[in-house]
């Protein structure tokens, strides 16, 4: 990716941390077969400490959406933390196959290991880790051969691998274009799982830092099939605009003061 390309994800920067775009089909970090990765990228995002920005956490390859980056080793150890006390909490849009009767609720249900050859594949297992996923239905719509879908609001309690894949699979509304857990996959279908946002309580004496991304291209037609219309993007592009502007009013006007 070019330095232009992943700038331009670059949804928010401050001295710890970095948030960018993650595209959907491109892993975050090389794997053993060798092949390009997202973090190949973050060379550009240096913004002038000596080192690459490092992963917070991970995101499927196939999953888009916020990334949070540490810009240091003690931004990383800090940023660390909070995900392990949950105390940064993640919004994901997914459209589903079906869809709940309901409007809203929790999925209760631990998770185990498939089988060892399968890797990281998981399933529904009553003696495996917890795992917790609430979920809002935000619009409801069709297909384009009518078949009844649903655009979800997940927010995962756990941190568990496929969680939020699993658990919709488990309760028979399966992720639109999920290789694993889905059914029926159309050979150009890509995973509508998108990181939406997320809220980063950095520091004790400053709101929490919150960060949209804007629906992916490749999600857009059924989103907008259960409700979702461009304009809901354009005011988080233009809001994300308006905060990088006073960001950077307040960073020069430091600079004069420190002059």
């Amino acid at each position: 990716m070019t330095p232009e390309a992943i700038c331009a994800r670059l949804l928010y920067r401050d001295g710890l941390m970095l948030v960018v775009d993650k595209p959907a089909g491109l892993p975050v970090h090389r794997g053993p077969k060798g092949g390009e990765s997202f973090e190949d990228s973050f060379k550009h995002l240096c913004f002038g400490l000596p080192r690459s920005p490092s992963l917070a956490h991970r995101l499927d390859k196939d999953t888009s959406g916020c990334l949070v980056l540490g810009r240091h080793r003690k931004a990383l150890e800090k940023l660390a933390l909070l995900f392990k006390q949950g105390k940064i909490d993640k919004t994901y849009w997914a459209v589903v196959r079906g869809g709940p009767q309901e409007e809203e609720g929790l999925i209760d249900l631990p998770l185990g290991r498939l089988d060892a050859s399968r890797g990281w594949w998981m399933k529904v297992d009553p003696q495996g880790q917890p795992a917790q996923t609430r979920w809002r239905v935000l619009g409801r719509g069709q297909d384009a051969e009518g078949a009844p879908i649903a655009w979800l609001a997940l927010s995962p309690l756990t941190g568990r691998t496929h969680q939020l894949r699993v658990h919709c699979a488990a309760l028979d509304f399966p992720i639109v274009g999920d290789p694993i857990y889905g059914a029926g996959i159309r050979p150009d279908e890509v995973l509508h799982l998108h990181a939406r946002a997320i809220r980063i309580p950095l520091s004790k004496n400053q709101p929490a830092v919150e960060v949209e991304a804007c629906a992916p291209d490749h999600m857009k037609s059924l989103l907008a099939a259960c409700g979702w219309t461009q304009a809901m993007d354009d005011a988080v592009f233009a809001a994300r605009q308006e905060r990088e502007s006073e960001r950077e009013k307040a960073r020069i006007e430091a600079r004069i003061e420190g002059n």
